[in-house]
Formats: structure tokens, C-alpha cells, sequence
């Protein structure tokens, strides 16, 4: 059965609507992951009704325009691959979130232009000269700037939230290997029924059962809001090219300051208010650079 494939259309702002909307969503899904975990529910019982959920939406919505096509890929060895670097993302991040504020991650987060850049030059072999090094080194000091190793309040779960990045990076580079190769439906579908297949038996082994309607709501949300935001993120891009809906993935960092003051009480302070804009500007910069060259990067966009 084929499936069809929605026209491209010039409506750039519902384009950036959807993208600002979809990036809004992200910071919601952190925020219930944070929150789940501080009522004492296990990140991986968390991960997998994320993706039990989504898989369910997928399923529902393309198995009946689709059929087996859903499933079928050109390229197996990549999906397993993209799924298995979603898994370590979402890992690192609902369990870094669970220590440090949203603030924190989502500064870190947005360093994953700059780790697509390092990674291209080993896996894609593309040619990265000084003036993106630059940029990459003065990004990952914006991060020292706002993590500080060494001080007192320096905590261990950095280190994840860094390999959480590295990993979505990776997820980044997998995806635009696809681009071309699988649907857009049918690499929703890997990254849904892979992680839940890989997380199962981890789920039941640590499952505790939510206490009161809210937290069944909220965990039950974080699958909607996963499947809602990506797809938010695919119409956008129906709308708009990348290059006009990339900076706006910077937005995301307000939402992120405002969640963690109003739900969590844990405003930013002064040396993310020092840091933050050294990693935004260095991965607008190599945005900008990326652009001239004509090979733009993958947006940010923060993946649970």
C-alpha cells in the first residue's frame, strides 16, 4: 500500500507556530519526567509508558492507512541504531532531571549542534575548519560557565545530562542518514516500538504503581506529548525550510527558565544567566556558518 505524502506548502508562520509549540512541548515532558521522579517513580518506568503510548498513537493512526508498509525499512541496521542512541537520550535526561534544574539541562541541551558538528567529522567525514571549532569551544565553555566542575554545587548528574546530548547528537546524525531512505511514520514507528521493546522487561522488574489520578495523568501525558511535539516538528517543516524554523529552537530556553521557577521553585541563576547565551550564540554562530556552507544542521530539539 503506498503511502502519501503531504504536499509542501509556504505558510511559514504557521510553520514557526507549530515549531514554537512543539519546543514548548518538550520542556512540558521534561517537566513530568522531573516531576514523576520526585513523587518516586523509577526513570524507567517512566520511559517506557512514554514509549508504549506513542507507539500506540503511531499504531492507531498509520496501521490503518498503512498496513505492513509501516514497518517495512530499506535500512534496519539505522533504525536499530537511532532507536538505541533515542534510548540512551531519554535515559540520561529523565534521570539527570531528577538531581539538577531544568535550567541546567536545557543550557546543556542546547550544545547539541555542537556535538553534531564533532560528530560529523568522525562519522559522516565532513570537514569542519577553525572558525566552527571555535564556536564549538567557546559553547562548551558557556556550559563550564553554568555547570562550574568543582564547586559546591556541582553535581555528578551533569555528567549525564552531557552524555544524554552526546546521544541525542547521534539520534540527530541517524535521522538525517534516513532522510531519503524510511517515512517519516515509519521511523516514528522504529523509534516507538524498539525502545519499547528494549525497555519491557526493565519496566515490570521496577514498576510501582501511581498513586492518585494526577500521576496516572501526567505519566500517561508524556506519551502524548512525545508524539504530539514530534509531530508538531514534522508539520513545521511542511510549512517552512529548517533554515528559517533552526533559530527559533532557542526560544525553548525561555520556556525552560519560567517551568523550573513557577512549578519547581528553582530559578536560574546568574551563572546561567552568564552561560546560557554563550552556548545559544555559538550554536546560532555555527547555524549561521552551516548556512553559508549550504549544508545546515539538524535543529535542536530537546528529545525524551
Amino acid at each position: 500500500m503506498s503511502t502519501t505524502i503531504a504536499p509542501i506548502e509556504e505558510r511559514r508562520l504557521l510553520g514557526i507556530g507549530l515549531v514554537l509549540c512543539a519546543y514548548f512541548l518538550f520542556t512540558c515532558l521534561d517537566s513530568s519526567a522531573k516531576w514523576l521522579g520526585l513523587v518516586g517513580l523509577p526513570a524507567l518506568q517512566i520511559m517506557f509508558a512514554r514509549y508504549v503510548i506513542h507507539l500506540g498513537i503511531v499504531s492507531a493512526i498509520n496501521l490503518p492507512r498503512q498496513g505492513a508498509d509501516l514497518w517495512r525499512t530499506r535500512n534496519l541496521k539505522i533504525e536499530i541504531l537511532r532507536s538505541g542512541a533515542l534510548i540512551g537520550s531519554t535515559l540520561c535526561n529523565f534521570t539527570a532531571v531528577r538531581y539538577l534544574p531544568l535550567t541546567v539541562t536545557g543550557a546543556i541541551t542546547f550544545t547539541t549542534p555542537l556535538i553534531i558538528c564533532v560528530l560529523s567529522v568522525f562519522l559522516l567525514r565532513e570537514q569542519v575548519g577553525w572558525r566552527r571549532w571555535t564556536a564549538i569551544v567557546v559553547g562548551f565553555v558557556g556550559v563550564l560557565i553554568i555547570v562550574r566542575p568543582g564547586s559546591d554545587t556541582f553535581h555528578p548528574a551533569t555528567l549525564l545530562s552531557l552524555a544524554g546530548a552526546v546521544s541525542y547528537g547521534l539520534y540527530a546524525l541517524l535521522t538525517r542518514k534516513l532522510a531519503g531512505v524510511d517515512s517519516v511514520a515509519t521511523q516514528q514507528f522504529y523509534g516507538a516500538v524498539l525502545p519499547t521493546i528494549a525497555l519491557l522487561p526493565f519496566a515490570f522488574v521496577v514498576w510501582q504503581w501511581p498513586d492518585g489520578l494526577l500521576q496516572w495523568l501526567v505519566l500517561i501525558g508524556t506519551g502524548v506529548i512525545g508524539f504530539t511535539s514530534h509531530q508538531f516538528i514534522t508539520m513545521a517543516h511542511r510549512f517552512a525550510p529548517a533554515s528559517t524554523l533552526a533559530p527559533f529552537a532557542y526560544v525553548q530556553i525561555v520556556f525552560i527558565a519560567i517551568i523550573s521557577w513557577l512549578i519547581f521553585q528553582q530559578p536560574p541563576d546568574l551563572w546561567f544567566y552568564l552561560g546560557a547565551p554563550v552556548v545559544i550564540l555559538s550554536g546560532f554562530y555555527l547555524w549561521l556558518r552551516e548556512r553559508q556552507l549550504a549544508k545546515p544542521l539538524t535543529p535542536v530539539a530537546e528529545e525524551g
